[in-house]
């Protein structure tokens, strides 16, 4: 066993210990009046988890109001989905404090808080379904969106024509900016005027005097680096990332001796896919023992000929990636990304600088047996073209013949040859001497 395997065995032994310290998230101090739970960044299944847990956190320390800052462009639809009805199924009052933006799924999750604050100089709106390629969502998606966007303005007594506005083009909304074929975005006083906020403050010190609640007994939700990391790790754009060079390392382990770097690589990309993705709540146990089965049989495929147990393998792991995910479709289309990546870099590694890479040259067999490196396949006849000899045998059309005391495989033409008919080779094809009857 070579060194990087035992380098892989140290690595994967950290990524678990913080597997098992990574359970507890949030930190709070008990009997607080105020919780604030920052959302900034992107909307995703990782900051949907730790909101979760931050609002499960704050209902154990008892607090009587949950802030929710806002600073978001949008992100996952299913991940708004989420937030939103952890927002809904709490117990505290929640305030949407919305510092600067609350765009896209920032203004769904915002409306499903119990009331809306924005600071000076804030929007919320503009909140169109979008593929991840940057087309509008399909009809049914849309559909879905528009009824959950008008829900969540009227759960809390807002006028749901807006929210459609925010959504849908064709809604004509001139006179606060957004005419037919643009999106409804709201400014700070547009918002208070129509009813979408009920203040602008400057801080959230200011939005607890508005409301009436202790300014001095604040506590700040703490994601801690583990759920930093698991955001990142968790990202949309990084996981296809992972993928590629986890499936690289991979595929390139198969064709080095032993276990190498390229293994060692590939594997501690996808130790951290599962790792951004339990801290983040979205993998279980499960997902984790059919990754290491997948490992446990890709490893004995290193000392088990056959093939079997890679396949094995590699069904485990990517069986593994699907329940980690929890959404089909996201992980259908990182796989394929992964899988493009991986074609073309293998191919760009191997075609382009392979030659010039010693570690290539490890593992890819260069040499050729060709006639310029003194390799024969087998010995030229082409000295027979024109001799005449006898045939010994009955041709049909192969047979053998007698030429310059020589006995020598034939074949005729084509045409039936009777034993003892005279020949003459007509041509010679490597190792296939054509004769022709006289």
């Amino acid at each position: 066993m070579r060194k990087p395997f035992y380098q892989f065995l140290f690595t994967f032994a950290i990524i678990l210990a913080l597997f098992n310290s990574s359970q507890s998230i949030i930190k709070a101090d008990t009997e607080n009046e105020v919780f604030v739970i920052k959302l900034e960044g992107t909307v995703e299944k990782g900051l949907s988890q730790y909101i979760k847990k931050a609002i499960s956190e704050a209902k154990s320390n008892n607090v009587s109001q949950i802030v929710l800052e806002i600073d978001t462009l949008g992100g996952e639809v299913e991940a708004a989905l989420e937030i939103a009805d952890s927002l809904r199924a709490s117990d505290i009052p929640i305030t949407a404090f919305i510092n600067k933006r609350a765009i896209s799924a920032g203004a769904y999750i915002a409306l499903n808080a119990d009331d809306i604050y924005m600071a000076p100089g804030s929007k919320i709106g503009s909140a169109a379904i979008i593929t991840g390629d940057g087309n509008a969502a399909d009809d049914k998606s849309q559909s879905l969106w528009l009824a959950e966007m008008k829900e969540a303005a009227e759960h809390n007594g807002r006028d749901p024509k807006f929210a459609l506005a925010m959504v849908d083009k064709e809604i004509d909304l001139p006179e606060y900016g957004a005419a037919k074929g643009d999106l409804l975005t709201l400014e700070t006083k547009q918002a208070k005027d129509v009813g979408y906020s009920e203040g602008t403050v400057e801080n959230i010190h200011e939005l607890l005097e508005q409301k009436k609640l202790l300014t001095d007994a604040i506590t700040y939700a703490d994601e801690g680096l583990a759920v930093k990391i698991a955001r990142f790790l968790t990202n949309p754009v990084v996981v296809p990332i992972l993928l590629s060079i986890g499936s690289l390392g991979l595929v390139a382990e198969l064709y080095s001796p032993g276990f190498g770097l390229p293994g060692l690589t590939g594997l501690t990309s996808l130790l951290l896919f599962f790792y951004g993705h339990y801290v983040a709540g979205l993998a279980g146990m499960e997902a984790i023992v059919f990754f290491v089965l997948g490992i446990a049989f890709i490893v004995a495929e290193l000392f088990v000929p056959g093939g079997i147990l890679g396949v094995l393998g590699f069904a485990s792991i990517v069986a593994s990636l699907y329940i980690a995910s929890g959404n089909v479709m996201n992980m259908t289309i990182s796989l394929l990304i992964a899988f493009v990546i991986a074609i073309v870099a293998s191919i760009l590694l191997v075609k382009v600088f392979g030659k010039r890479m010693k570690l290539f040259n490890k593992f890819i067999l260069r040499d050729s047996t060709n006639t310029k490196s003194g390799y024969v396949s087998n010995k030229s006849r082409n000295d027979l073209i024109g001799k005449e000899g006898t045939a010994l045998t009955i041709l049909r059309p192969s047979g053998t013949a007698l030429i310059i005391d020589e006995r020598v495989d034939v074949v005729s033409e084509g045409t039936y040859i009777e034993k003892g008919q005279k020949i003459k080779v007509v041509k010679v094809e490597g190792s296939r001497i054509v004769v022709r009857e006289i």
